[in-house]
């Protein structure tokens, strides 16, 4: 067993304790004090010092002193712990300081508060936070330290899911084969949870059965609904609304029929045919007199149009040339006066001389000293032919460039005599196309000039007239009929309307029927739904009944490890259901509904012994409010009692081997 033991504890400005001294070596100690004569303040030092927190496990306490309106006693203090321990054996020194940082800033005659700060040390040897925390964690963790320190963590600081979650680990948890072995109920457990666990089945089987309640439920309203909606048949006949319907129709169709025969009556259709067999004979007349001067008008006429494309093609062959005559009239321009610009700078070209550079210095740039007659002699005659042979290269560009720019122009001009020359040609072809398209348009007036107009010819009149009147007897006779045919559109009429609403009566037959069969569906699905929840709810109380089972089996198991505390894993419900706890118990009495304190610490170090024995770690028990028990149940750790005594205003430790007052 890995044993913690604690020989000094030393606080030093730590909430409100200016010095505190704690010579333990090891052994057990009684500290004795009035109430806020700092007992739990040394708790929280010793906690603070290897984990950060005060006794009830919170990070944010006031570790500074305080006055009676809560401001800060003195700044610039530096609040510390230090506990040396042996660890199998070992001794280690821990040491924490908590401080405030004050920093001059410049041009500033007092300091400024810029925040806190902790610095740790391991054995006197300063270490960084991480280290510090690593080295403490390598011993024993927070949480176990918490619990094997503090009779009341387990019961007061935990949860409850934490603690059944301790104590299964501690006494080990049983399989769920073992559970559902040790209760023959339970055999077909394993087959209706598949791969799910207990506790997933539970949720999934509480929410489907929400579900189902919900519907069940809402399916009578549904019911009723499909119910009140259902088609008034009470009185209507199907069939014989079927066999009204049938007759009815029947009427209609012979109604549509003698219409049909009104309107289109015999002696109307003869009076059309003979109107169509006139209006033949009016065409074959008119077609007679015109066909000859017809198709000699039709045979002018496409001639004149050709005739007139071929006159608009050589317009616009004339007015393309003329175009480019233009063109390059203006380029014959430009070309020439390019020549002229480059004449002129040419000329200029000529006049131009060699000029020795003013200020040219006759010394050597190196040295200073004045050059040979014969070098600066030279050099003048290399700057000569330089400036001559680059005035000879600008006047051969030039004189090629005004050569080509020459040319060109008289390119152009070429170009443009050529055009003159071919516009002369067209434009005399053109007038003799003008003239022959002339003469065809006047020969095409006199074709259409002679084409008959039928209305001439006595045969043609005669054939026209007798159309006129057979026409106007046609209408005679349709007008007469009208009044029967509208006579039979309006019967025709009210059957449909009365058909319609016979139809919308029978297919309320077809509503009915739709209704019963959604209620049918909805009668079976409430069944199926009931028989569905009532198979859950026997899953639910197989999953319920295995939990019974297994924390009945746990009950002895876990019982059997501590000497004074018994445990309740499980409460029943007023539902029939159970609900998973975690309730200490003495003697019957629950820890939080009226235990007394001496049994409270008792049962706290009782906890401490089983877990300590089985983490296989020993660390000091500080037993807060200690006076309230006679005698504390022996436990292997170190113990260090703090005693509310009313006549120590001061504290007062005392160890095996020392009696000390402070």
């Amino acid at each position: 067993m890995k044993r913690i033991v604690l020989e000094r504890l030393m606080l030093r400005n730590f909430k409100g304790i200016k010095e505190l001294f704690l010579a333990a070596n090891g052994g057990d100690a009684d500290v004795y004090g009035d109430n806020a004569t700092g007992k739990t303040t040394m708790f929280d030092g010793f906690v603070w010092l290897l984990f950060g927190k005060d006794s009830q496990n919170k990070a944010d306490f006031e570790i500074k002193g305080l006055d009676g309106a809560g401001k800060v006693l003195q700044h610039k203090l530096e609040h510390e712990v230090e506990g040396v321990f042996l660890i199998d054996g070992r001794r280690r020194t821990f040491r924490r300081v908590f401080s405030e940082k004050w920093t001059k800033k410049r041009g500033s005659a007092t300091d400024a508060f810029e925040g806190h700060e902790t610095n740790y040390f391991l054995d006197g040897v300063p270490v960084k936070k991480g280290e510090y925390t690593a080295e403490v964690d390598s011993i024993i963790k927070e949480d176990l330290f918490k619990l094997l320190t503090s009779p009341s963590y387990f019961n007061e600081q935990l949860k409850k899911e934490e603690r059944r979650k301790t104590l299964l680990e501690v006494c080990g948890d049983l399989t769920d084969a073992e559970v559902i072995h040790g209760n023959k109920e339970l055999a077909s457990l394993p087959g209706i949870l598949g791969d799910r666990d207990l506790e997933s089945h539970k949720k999934v089987i509480s929410s489907r059965c929400t579900v189902i309640n919900k519907e069940i439920k809402e399916l009578p309203v549904r019911i009723s609904e499909v119910q009140r909606q259902m088609p008034d048949v009470a009185e209507l006949d199907e069939e014989l609304l079927k066999e009204d319907i049938a007759i009815l129709r029947n009427r209609v169709e012979s109604g549509e029929a003698e219409l049909s025969r009104i309107l289109s009556g015999g002696e109307v259709a003869v009076k059309e045919k003979r109107l169509r067999e006139i209006e033949g004979e009016l065409i074959d007349i008119k077609s007679l007199m015109q066909s000859n001067v017809l198709d000699k008008l039709a045979l002018k006429r496409d001639e004149v149009n050709r005739m007139h494309n071929e006159l608009d093609k050589y317009r616009r062959t004339v007015e393309d040339k003329e175009q480019r005559i233009k063109q390059n009239e203006r380029l014959v321009s430009d070309r020439r006066q390019e020549a002229d610009r480059l004449r002129t700078e040419f000329a200029e070209l000529k006049s131009l001389t060699f000029e020795h550079p003013e200020g040219h210095d006759a010394n050597c740039p190196a040295c200073g000293q004045s050059l040979p007659e014969d070098q600066i002699k030279a050099a003048h005659d290399k700057a000569e032919a330089e400036f001559n042979r680059r005035l000879a290269e600008r006047k051969e560009r030039i004189n090629n460039s005004g050569k080509a720019a020459v040319a060109e122009a008289q390119k152009f001009e070429q170009e443009i005599i050529r055009l003159r020359e071919e516009i002369e040609g067209l434009t005399s072809t053109l007038q003799t196309l003008q003239a022959e398209v002339a003469s065809a348009d006047d020969q095409l007036t006199v074709l259409r000039a002679g084409v008959k107009d039928p209305a001439s010819d006595p045969k043609y009149a005669s054939k026209l007239a007798e159309a006129t009147q057979v026409k106007q007897q046609i209408e005679v006779l349709r007008t007469s009929g009208e009044d029967a045919a509208a006579t039979a559109r309006s019967e025709i009429r009210r059957q449909r309307v009365e058909i319609e609403e016979m139809e919308r009566d029978l297919a309320k037959f077809d509503g009915v029927r739709r209704a019963q069969m959604r209620v049918m569906e909805l009668e079976k699905q409430e069944q199926e739904l009931a028989a569905e929840y009532e198979r859950l709810q026997h899953e639910l109380f197989l999953c319920e009944e295995f939990t019974k089972t297994k924390v009945s089996m746990l009950d002895a198991k876990i019982n059997s490890k501590f000497k004074l505390a018994r445990f309740r894993l499980f409460e029943d419900q007023i539902n029939g259901g159970i609900k998973e706890v975690c309730d200490t118990l003495y003697k019957g009495v629950p820890y939080d509904g009226g235990l007394n304190n001496a049994a409270r610490i008792n049962v706290g170090l009782d906890i401490i012994n089983t877990l300590g024995e089985h983490y296989g770690f020993s660390a000091p028990i500080f037993v807060d409010n200690a006076e309230a028990v006679t005698r504390l149940i022996d436990t292997d750790a170190q113990v260090i009692r703090l005693v509310v005594s009313e006549a120590d205003k001061k504290l007062r430790i005392e160890t095996a081997a020392i009696q000390e007052a402070i």
